[in-house]
C-alpha cells in the first residue's frame, strides 16, 4: 500500500482535450508520478500537475478501462475490435476499416516509452496484446432461444490487477476483465456482471505485437469465470477497481432500465467471501456459475436482493490509491469549433472513501 503524502496530492488534474473519443478509464504508477488516461482510441500519459508527457495514437479498437501493473510497470487495457455499434461509430470517427473478425485483446503498454505526442501504437512498438478466446466464443454464441450473445456478452470492459476472489490481499495478483454486457431490457440473461481472470505471468509470455488490420490469435485461456449478480446495466462494468484499503473490488457502472432491480451506479464485490457454485438466475438451459458476493453496505433493493452504492461517478475512470483515497474521473466535451466539433477531456477529482451513505466524500 501507499504512503501518502496528502500535502504533495493533487486535489483536482485536468487532462487536457482530445479528439479521440470518450475517457474510458485512468490509472497511476506505483510512486503516483503518472496519470494515463484511455480516450477510447488514445492512451495518454501526463504527469499528477496536468503536464502532458506523451500520447499512443494509432488505435483502432475501443481502448477501454486501464490498470498498473506495479510488478512490471506497464498499463493493462481491454481492447476490443468488434462489428456492432460501438465498433460502427469508431470506423466513422478513425476513417478506418477494422479486420472482418469479431477480435478481443487485454493490450499491454510499455508506458516507459512514452515521451511524445502522437506516437504509433504499432510502430513505436509501444502496444502488445493477449488474444483472449473465451470472450469471442461468447460474443459471438447463439442462444437456443434465437438471441445472439451469451449472458449478452458485447465484448470487455472493465479490467483490474488483485488477489483471487475470496483470497484477501494474496499474491500473486491476477488480472481480472469484466464483460461489456447489453442492456436489452426484454432478455433475463443479462443480469449478471460476468468476470473473467488470467494468469499474468502467462499473459506476458503470450503478448504479441498487433498488426490491428490482421488481428493475431495468439492468447490465453482463463483461469476463472465468475459472475455477480446485479441486475441490468447498460454496457456492463465499464470500470472494475480492487482496493487494497478495504480489500473488496469496486464495479462501476452505466445504470440500468429494469425496473425490478435498484439500476445503482455502484456494486462492491465483498472479497473476504470465497465463491460459491450456484445455479444461475434467468438463464436458460439452465446453468450453474462460480458466483461472488455483493457486499452489504450501502442500500438494499428488498425486491432483487442487491446491494449497491448510490456514487454516480467512476464509470469514466476510477483509480484506488491506497489508504482510503481513490482518483476519480468526471468526463466533459466542449466544442472545439463549428466544423471539427467536440473535444473530450476528464476532471480527476480526489475522492475519501468513508463508508457511509454513497460512500465517498470529495477531498476540498
Amino acid at each position: 500500500m501507499n504512503k501518502i503524502d496528502m500535502k504533495k496530492l493533487p486535489k483536482k488534474i485536468e487532462a487536457g482535450y482530445w479528439r479521440e473519443g470518450h475517457v474510458q478509464g485512468i490509472c497511476l504508477d506505483k510512486e503516483l508520478k503518472y496519470i494515463y488516461y484511455s480516450f477510447t482510441t488514445c492512451l495518454v500519459k501526463s504527469d499528477l500537475q496536468g503536464n502532458i508527457i506523451g500520447s499512443v495514437k494509432g488505435i483502432t479498437g475501443h481502448l477501454g478501462c486501464i490498470d498498473f501493473n506495479d510488478e512490471d510497470g506497464k498499463v493493462y487495457g481491454s481492447i476490443e475490435y468488434k462489428h456492432d455499434s460501438i465498433g460502427a461509430g469508431i470506423m466513422a470517427r478513425t476513417g478506418v476499416k477494422i479486420a472482418n473478425e469479431n477480435a478481443f485483446y487485454i493490450a499491454i503498454f510499455d508506458v516507459a516509452k512514452i515521451d511524445r505526442l502522437n506516437m504509433d501504437a504499432e510502430k513505436d512498438g509501444i502496444m502488445k496484446a493477449v488474444y483472449l478466446p473465451e470472450v469471442v466464443a461468447d460474443f459471438s454464441a447463439k442462444n437456443p432461444d434465437g438471441t445472439e450473445h451469451k449472458y449478452a456478452c458485447s465484448g470487455i470492459d472493465g479490467t483490474t490487477i488483485g488477489p483471487k476472489f475470496g483470497c484477501e490481499k494474496a499474491k500473486p495478483y491476477t488480472l481480472k476483465v469484466a464483460y461489456g454486457i447489453y442492456g436489452d431490457v426484454n432478455r433475463t440473461d443479462n443480469d449478471y456482471q460476468v468476470i473473467l481472470e488470467y494468469d499474468l505471468a502467462e499473459m506476458a509470455k503470450k503478448a504479441e505485437p498487433l498488426k490491428q488490420g490482421e488481428p493475431h490469435h495468439s492468447g490465453v485461456e482463463k483461469i476463472g469465470k465468475y459472475f455477480v449478480y446485479t441486475g441490468n446495466t447498460d454496457w456492463g462494468v465499464q470500470n472494475l477497481e480492487y482496493d487494497d484499503y478495504t480489500g473488496d473490488y469496486f464495479m462501476c457502472v452505466y445504470i440500468g432500465y429494469k425496473k425490478n432491480f435498484p439500476n445503482s451506479p455502484m456494486y462492491v464485490i465483498d472479497n473476504d467471501i470465497k465463491p460459491e457454485m450456484k445455479e444461475l438466475k434467468g438463464i436458460f438451459p439452465k446453468e450453474e456459475g462460480m458466483c461472488l458476493t455483493l457486499k452489504k453496505e450501502g442500500d438494499f433493493h428488498k425486491e432483487s436482493g442487491v446491494w449497491s452504492r448510490g456514487f454516480n461517478l467512476g464509470a469514466t475512470g476510477f483509480y484506488s490509491i491506497g489508504n482510503g483515497y481513490f482518483y476519480v474521473s468526471k468526463e466533459d466535451c466542449i466544442t472545439y469549433n463549428v466544423n471539427e466539433g467536440y473535444v473530450q477531456t476528464s476532471h480527476v477529482n480526489l475522492y475519501k472513501f468513508t463508508g457511509r451513505g454513497k460512500g465517498f466524500k470529495l477531498v476540498k
